[in-house]
């Protein structure tokens, strides 16, 4: 008896878990994580209900894994912000267009990213995830805020306030009411940077 080759197992395997996880993150952000089924999301996956607990344990360890894939995929960007040495208005105008780029590409995964929506059915290690992005943001904000260009206060409260604007924007590229280049998400994404901006002095009068 010949013995295929493991390589292509692997990638038939990997295939499989990834049509799992785009019918995850299509349903549980739109049906829900409670209305979604296991013959719903092996419908959607186009593969039978028992192929699921060949690679998860069940729904809910699907939702952990497609929530930990795209908090690390924010975290990433965030990181990869740093390598740019430019202005922390600039980095943050850099990371907001990636999600709203992102967001015109895969609507559900930025819905993931952004909502809390399904926050209770969360483990520790997506909140772990969701910490790592949201401490990497703040410490862009907190640059900002020794730099003496973002207000004074908590770095957490101005990324939560910045991540809100964006995420406004974010839904309605993902609803496709926007494209990422639509006047309304630019003035958005100024809005965002607005809303935790050092004051700026006024100029003096001629």
């Amino acid at each position: 008896m010949t013995i295929p080759p493991a390589a292509p197992v692997r990638r038939d395997a990997e295939a499989t878990r990834r049509r799992l996880l785009r019918a995850a993150l299509e349903l549980f952000t739109t049906v829900g994580f409670r209305a979604t089924t296991t013959p719903m999301l092996a419908e959607r996956a186009g593969l039978a209900e028992g192929t699921i607990y060949r690679h998860f344990s069940g729904k809910n360890e699907l939702l952990n894994a497609a929530y930990r894939d795209v908090q690390l995929w924010a975290l990433t960007i965030v990181r990869e912000s740093e390598a740019e040495r430019v202005p922390v208005r600039d980095r943050l105008q850099q990371i907001a267009r990636r999600i709203l780029e992102e967001a015109g590409r895969d609507g559900p995964a930025m819905r993931m990213l952004l909502s809390a929506r399904e926050e209770r059915y969360l483990d520790d290690g997506s909140r772990d995830s969701a910490r790592q992005f949201r401490d990497a943001l703040q410490l862009v904000i907190a640059s900002g805020k020794s730099d003496g260009v973002i207000r004074a206060g908590p770095a957490e409260l101005w990324a939560a306030v910045w991540l809100a604007v964006v995420s406004f924007a974010a839904d309605r590229v993902g609803a496709g009411e926007w494209d990422a280049a639509h006047p309304q998400a630019a003035l958005t994404l100024e809005a965002a940077w607005d809303a935790i901006a050092a004051a700026r002095d006024p100029a003096p009068p001629r």
